[in-house]
């Protein structure tokens, strides 16, 4: 039976107190999130032989998440990855966002949401614990026009399954795009020996500063092709100007179209020895790989582990970098009356060869039937067509 709790988690400065609320699936797996940043704090999943592990990084006390970090298990927003020079036109007005990376906004500038105490309530059902956490954003917040009313909901079910839920609503026209900041590691020292597959056939060349440089790319031919599963390591280990200018992967791809209203699997991660695998799936149009480049072993864990480079992979399912400036990105755009709704699912299809007790489902890769035909429901993952490629 799946279960919710609740304890406290310290004092953030000018906000109030934060709590940690911990998540039971009933079946062996366990999510604890902070109402700071809306954190996924730590995720511990059993591996096949019936062993919990964590699968997430984390940072030990309070402290270390309200000090500058690199985002470490947050929701970031109101626009997640970058918007190049801090700036952006939109109905004719432009809007400045300030510079927190290299001349660009990075994740909706210095104070996101990463920054925030986010409301808390919690629910549980015979198959699902339930938290939902809420923020009021105001007109003006970083720059960005309008208030906006956000609710993100997390959900573990007893299939192992954790989802994160978007919903957010606007009383002027706004960008907004959201994502979880989480680092991944399944079970090992580091993520080399991890494999990866993106099913994705093309992805966003940047430049210097990680912003796109042009049009998505073909990933044939290149490191980027992660169509079919490979090693981490041997990826990183090939000579590509793009891995050159970031350290590894720090790119996102643009994932195939999906089924209309359908969640799509946007990447697999494996441990070495098959221990564990992690499918990711979501309604959003791009993931963004990291590979924790800059990581330097500056952060510690709770049990003193170092974050060191290349330790961990972060899997940010999102709309496409620089959108508000890209007229052939997938609009980020929400106005009065719409609803934007986004989910992504960390599924763990490892979990039903330890003990076969996925339940089935009658539409498992579909958005619940209350949302699907709701015409107040934003379509914030429309199809994006690439462009042919220039010869």
């Amino acid at each position: 039976m799946p279960t919710v709790h609740r304890k406290p988690f310290g004092h953030a400065p000018g906000q109030g107190e934060t709590d940690l609320w911990t998540l039971e699936s009933g079946t062996g797996v366990r999510a604890e999130i902070l109402t700071y940043g809306g954190v996924l704090h730590s995720l511990t999943v059993p591996d096949t032989a019936g062993t919990p592990g964590p699968v997430v990084r984390s940072l030990p006390a309070l402290d270390d998440y309200t000090d500058k970090n690199p985002y470490f298990g947050a929701i970031v927003g109101r626009y997640a990855n970058r918007i190049a020079h801090g700036r952006f036109t939109l109905d004719g007005t432009t809007h400045h966002i300030p510079a927190n990376d290299r001349g660009h906004a990075l994740h909706g500038g210095p104070d996101g949401f990463h920054t925030r105490v986010w409301e808390a309530a919690a629910d549980r059902t015979g198959t699902e614990a339930v938290l939902r956490l809420t923020l009021h954003s105001p007109d003006g917040d970083m720059g960005f026009p309008g208030a906006l009313d956000i609710t993100a909901t997390y959900t573990l079910d007893t299939t192992g399954t954790l989802a994160l839920e978007y919903t957010a609503v606007t009383d002027r026209p706004t960008v907004v795009n959201l994502t979880n900041h989480a680092y991944l590691n399944l079970g090992a020292d580091d993520i080399l020996g991890h494999t990866l597959q993106v099913d994705a056939d093309h992805y966003l060349p940047v430049d210097a500063t990680s912003i796109p440089e042009g049009p998505p790319a073909p990933v044939t031919g290149t490191p980027f092709d992660l169509t079919t599963p490979q090693p981490i390591r041997s990826a990183l280990s090939r000579p590509h100007p793009q891995l050159a200018l970031a350290g590894g992967f720090d790119h996102c791809w643009v994932l195939r179209d999906p089924a209309p209203g359908a969640l799509r699997r946007a990447a697999r991660l494996t441990a070495p020895g098959d221990r564990r695998t992690l499918e990711l799936w979501t309604t959003e149009p791009g993931v963004q790989v990291y590979t924790a480049n800059q990581l330097d072993g500056a952060f510690t864990d709770g049990t003193g582990r170092r974050h060191e480079r290349h330790g961990s992979l972060c899997l940010e399912t999102q709309h496409l970098p620089d959108s508000p400036n890209r007229p052939t990105h997938p609009s980020t755009v929400l106005r009065p009356g719409e609803t934007l709704r986004s989910r992504t699912e960390w599924r763990f299809p490892h979990l039903s060869a330890q003990e076969n007790r996925l339940r089935p489902s009658t539409a498992p890769d579909l958005l619940p039937a209350s949302h699907q035909d709701d015409p107040g429901v934003f379509d914030y993952a429309p199809s994006f067509r690439v462009p042919p490629d220039r010869n």
